[in-house]
């Protein structure tokens, strides 16, 4: 009899938890396209809907304990309702809060770490403590960390009542960009985009030697520009592309590390970026348009570097492409992809050229999205049944990247409230002196670190917020400062010793996760030189004149060969160690962009290509397919 009732009341909870996750995104869709609410309104909504969710949809384990689920479920929506109802009177109240402010703010920080914890894991949950204990016994820190000290009434009105703290920037951006670009990426999936991506990379590049591994690349580039999640990019695109690459002759480790290099890039492609542009623009104050253009080449750089070391990797390997007999032709294909072009177009001309704010262009774009695949779907045409999933998947999609943002909020609260980003820029300023490199490299590390804990999204935001005016102070403009951090929160989960994107990967592989994990950091060796291509050369960043973009673009696309060859060890040849470290010092002076340095450079590259076999190389050259 309780066995039945257990499944009775999970039937119901399902359907509960599906309604709601319809409500929620109907009400994105709303206050994006229809009616647009105020800024504190709009997120104190978002996240109630997104605690409720949360602990709907994560559980504790033990059953006996349910009750408390749904007793958060309860506090989350009080704390909510709380200042919808009385929201004209805590704006009187800022700065002198009364005791059920102060009652209710710090609940809320509680519902939020708890429900950190329970989507994301401890790691940004101890950020976030941290932090917390920072504020209150940072002052019995001495030196450049130390600040006064604060009490608790002061700390909540911070975090709770201003848009400084919880209700701040980030989560002003999961609450908007983020969530309706997640919903478009939703509907884009039902309605067969992830097919046809599919279905274009294997027309496209299917047949070339090492094919598998090089519709990855195009495929999960493009996914992973849409909706910005290196793991879920790895798990929805890797499920096909690791198991046909293992099948063709690929060790399982190199399998995981290509899906993980390549799932994890979409993030830095323009236009979308996983809507990393549209963050930037919001905290910076720089146009989207400007953002976008100065991503681009970058962007290619990191994908023709993995794609020369999926070449190489190919043909080292002697792995054939598939018969083109067996791979579907691209006119079909584009023309079954017509339905999912069209409002990808409009995206882009109301982002591009009729300045419409990124998430107009979004709505509508998941507007067209529905009305072009009602008319032309075809075998694709979505249901009812199939557009309620969209609107449950995207509610459901949003859930760990908003709390995320929200936690995020309390680490920025702190930074501001205590002065951090300040005593955090001086320190570097005094560590790395006036030296440029010393600088990038402090700001590299910390960002890999604080990636390694948080989504790309919410590590920029925390990195940004303490490191951009340090780099800004040492010369670099705000833009490439941001796309800098940025790169490199994007490049975290591909990073051991977690490399979660890369781990991801060796699941599905079957492969050691570290083993995964080295390689795809080969693989993407590129991209990791590649921020600090662009700090050396603007032109990379579209910043000069078109013959000074283009002979920067060459310099550096020869350097990324060089460093495929590095890393793979194949340059016509099997390359010998010292080989191979020639072709890195010729990369690294091609990046360098000097006429000298990138001469020489091409020099070294073209002698380790040309040089007799035997004289620099270890093996015999293995026998080529044909492209």
């Amino acid at each position: 009899m309780e066995e039945g009732q257990n499944k009775i009341s999970g039937k119901y909870l399902v359907k509960i938890i599906f309604y709601i996750s319809i409500i929620f995104s109907l009400f994105q869709l709303y206050t994006a396209g229809v009616v647009l609410l105020t800024a504190m309104i709009q997120r104190t909504v978002h996240l109630s809907f997104v605690l409720v969710l949360i602990y709907l949809c994560y559980p504790v384990k033990n059953k006996s304990w349910r009750w408390l689920d749904y007793l958060l479920v309860g506090a989350s929506l009080t704390s909510g309702l709380y200042i919808l109802f009385t929201f004209k009177d805590l704006v009187m109240r800022v700065g002198n809060p009364n005791t059920l402010d102060i009652i209710l703010g710090s609940l809320l920080i509680l519902l939020i770490l708890e429900a950190t914890r329970r989507t994301t894991g401890w790691a940004l949950t101890i950020v976030a403590l941290v932090s917390l204990a920072y504020v209150f016994w940072g002052h019995l820190i001495p030196g450049d960390f130390g600040h006064r000290a604060y009490s608790l009434v002061r700390v909540v009105n911070h975090l709770y009542l201003t848009t400084e703290g919880i209700f701040g920037v980030t989560l002003g951006v999961a609450a908007t960009y983020l969530v309706i670009f997640i919903l478009f990426g939703a509907f884009l999936t039902k309605s067969g985009g992830a097919s046809v991506f599919f279905d274009l990379a294997f027309a496209v590049a299917g047949w070339a030697r090492g094919g598998p591994a090089k519709v990855a690349c195009v495929s999960s580039g493009l996914m992973g520009m849409i909706n910005g999640s290196p793991v879920a990019n790895v798990v929805t695109c890797g499920a096909f592309t690791i198991p046909l690459m293992k099948r063709l002759g690929y060790r399982p480790e190199i399998a995981g590390a290509i899906e993980s290099v390549a799932g994890s890039g979409g993030a830095i492609m323009p236009p979308i970026m996983g809507a990393g542009a549209f963050i930037m623009s919001e905290l910076t104050g720089i146009p989207y348009s400007q953002i976008i253009v100065a991503a681009a080449i970058p962007a290619i750089l990191y994908y023709l570097g993995l794609f020369f070391s999926i070449d190489f990797e190919a043909v080292k390997s002697n792995i054939k492409g598939l018969p083109r007999e067996d791979l579907p032709r691209v006119g079909p294909v584009l023309k079954r992809g017509l339905p999912l072009f069209i409002p990808l177009a409009i995206l882009l001309y109301l982002l591009l050229v009729a300045k419409s704010s990124p998430i107009k262009a979004a709505f509508w774009g998941i507007v067209a999205t529905v009305v072009f695949n009602l008319i032309f779907g075809g075998k694709d045409r979505m249901t009812l049944k199939s557009l309620l999933e969209a609107l449950e998947s995207g509610a459901k999609g949003t859930l760990m990247v908003s709390i995320a943002c929200t936690a995020v909020g309390i680490v920025v609260g702190v930074i501001t409230l205590t002065g951090l980003g300040l005593a955090f820029t001086n320190v570097l300023m005094e560590l790395a002196g006036q030296w440029l490199v010393g600088a990038l490299l402090m700001t590299m590390v910390a960002t890999i670190i604080m990636g390694m804990a948080l989504p790309p999204a919410a590590a920029y935001i925390v990195i940004a917020a303490m490191a951009a005016p340090a780099l800004v102070k040492v010369g670099l403009s705000p833009l490439v400062a941001n796309l800098f951090i940025f790169y490199y929160t994007a490049f975290a989960p591909i990073t051991p010793p977690v490399a979660l994107a890369a781990y991801a990967a060796a699941g599905i592989a079957e492969s050691h996760p570290l083993k995964t994990g080295w390689a795809a950091m080969r693989f993407a060796i590129a991209g990791f030189i590649c921020p600090f291509m662009f700090i050396y050369s603007p032109a990379l960043n579209m910043q000069g004149t078109v013959w000074e973009i283009l002979i920067s673009f060459f310099s550096a696309a020869i350097g990324t060969l060089g460093f495929a060859a590095f890393a793979v060890g194949w340059l016509r040849h099997n390359l010998t160690i010292l080989s191979r470290a020639i072709c890195f010092v010729g990369a690294v002076l091609m990046v360098k962009q000097g006429l000298i340095s990138s001469m020489i450079g091409l020099a070294l590259i073209v002698a380790v290509y040309l040089v007799p076999k035997g004289f620099l190389f270890l093996k015999e050259r293995p026998r080529e397919t044909v492209v």
